[in-house]
């Protein structure tokens, strides 16, 4: 999930905890899939709920630093 995808569900109506969840999810999907071949299994690690929030909330304000800059 990248921040464009993150912005725009964000623009839609969902709230942070939401879209943290579903980055959490998506994410943790991905590892799930790298540690399930053999030389992998050891990757990656899974996150929880605040890690995704913190990436969420990093994006959101990123996205209105620059459209406060943009306006202002």
């Amino acid at each position: 999930m990248i921040e464009k995808e993150i912005i725009s569900l964000w623009r839609q109506g969902l709230n942070k905890y939401k879209l943290a969840e579903i980055y959490k999810s998506r994410y943790n999907h991905r590892i799930r899939i790298i540690r399930s071949e053999m030389p992998n299994r050891h990757k990656g690690r899974y996150i929880n709920n605040y890690e995704a929030l913190a990436v969420v909330e990093k994006a959101i304000l990123k996205y209105l630093e620059k459209e406060n800059r943009r306006n202002g």
